[in-house]
């Protein structure tokens, strides 16, 4: 089967974020081009829990230019997803409706359990077989996925609302006070711990991979290898180093987190919220080190879509 373009529509809890790729089945998808936007749905929330008429308009407008760019730049098919942002909104179906009316687009919003599979998914292609079994750790802004296995398809594939924004709005204070940062940690603990047993059914894992932005970064600020150098360097990130740097990042306000290697004005806020998250998981799963993963949700929704032309 010949190479084919596809645009790939992700709305995420922060960003919303077109990516067309050119690929075929059994191929490496090769990007080609990137167009995204912060709009922080989750910032435009009423009290009632839903999104903000401002903020479905804004999101309706930016499909709708996701699907002018991505026919501009030739791509013949178009995904388009949401996660947790709309997932939990109150109006997810008048905010999809106006979506589609602007944008002719679709959104297919994914439960968390399936978010979890298709990063799981994306990891392993990545690594290989020769990774052996997997335990993935991806931390958006709305959620933290985890999944478990040894194929393909996890074993065990959890979601929890434990994502770096949700989090980082429980931190009213710029640095966070003792009193937050506690009450917070207790949270993510207790949540985190409660997915533990199903994941130990899984057996110890060979090879703990990490995916997102925010592991990303955490991964720069603690001395893995800068963006520059590409994808196909090595990047760990070793719970000892993140030990050290997770009180220091909530000793800092967002602007002082934001002059750390990788860390962006947009992601500081959140990345002690983010940084709270991965230490427990590490901590709780006995995890010494995690080895970080370029691909994540947007790339595992590609692969399963080609795996289905590839039938």
């Amino acid at each position: 089967m010949a190479r084919m373009r596809l645009g790939v529509v992700d709305v995420g809890s922060n960003t919303v974020h077109l990516l067309v790729v050119d690929a075929q089945p059994g191929g490496h998808p090769t990007p080609d081009f990137s167009h995204k936007v912060e709009l922080r749905l989750a910032e435009h929330l009423t009290e009632d829990g839903d999104i903000s008429a401002r903020g479905a308009r804004t999101l309706a407008g930016f499909v709708a230019d996701c699907v002018e760019v991505a026919e501009s730049r030739g791509a013949t098919e178009l995904l388009a997803f949401a996660t947790s942002a709309i997932r939990e909104a109150g109006n997810t179906d008048e905010v999809l409706g106006l979506v589609r009316e602007r944008s002719g687009v679709d959104l297919d919003v994914l439960p968390g359990e399936e978010e979890a599979r298709a990063t799981f998914l994306a990891v392993r292609r990545w690594f290989g077989w020769s990774a052996g079994r997997l335990l993935n750790v991806d931390i958006g802004g709305g959620s933290l996925e985890l999944a478990a296995g040894l194929d393909e398809h996890p074993d065990v594939a959890v979601s929890l609302p434990l994502g770096a924004g949700r989090l980082s709005r429980e931190l009213a204070h710029d640095p966070p006070e003792k009193a937050e940062i506690r009450t917070l940690r207790k949270r993510v603990r207790s949540e985190v711990a409660a997915a533990q047993p199903a994941l130990a059914k899984v057996g110890s894992p060979q090879l703990v991979g990490g995916s997102s932005k925010t592991v990303r970064s955490l991964a720069r600020a603690c001395g893995a290898a800068p963006r520059g150098d590409g994808p196909y360097v090595p990047r760990v990130l070793r719970l000892e180093d993140l030990a050290e740097l997770t009180p220091r990042l909530l000793r800092m306000t967002a602007a002082e987190r934001a002059g750390l290697p990788g860390v962006s004005a947009s992601r500081a806020r959140q990345l002690a919220a983010g940084a709270l998250v991965l230490e427990a998981v590490l901590e709780l799963s006995g995890v010494e080190e995690l080895a970080v993963c370029p691909w994540a949700l947007r790339e595992g929704l590609i692969l399963r879509f080609l795996d289905g032309l590839g039938r």
